[in-house]
């Protein structure tokens, strides 16, 4: 899968790893931005029992 996505990258090598860098980051950002922000509420790390 990664063999792929980096056969569809345009560029040189050196173009492809910035390339790569600013995806990861960007993919990154959108999870820490927006999705774990979202998803937050619904997990239960506010509900702690230490010996019922």
């Amino acid at each position: 899968m990664y063999a792929a996505l980096w056969r569809l990258l345009p560029g040189p090598v050196w173009l492809k790893v910035v390339e790569a860098l600013v995806l990861v980051g960007l993919v990154l950002w959108v999870l820490l931005a927006l999705v774990f922000p979202a998803v937050e509420p619904l997990l239960p790390f506010d509900r702690i029992a230490v010996g019922d």
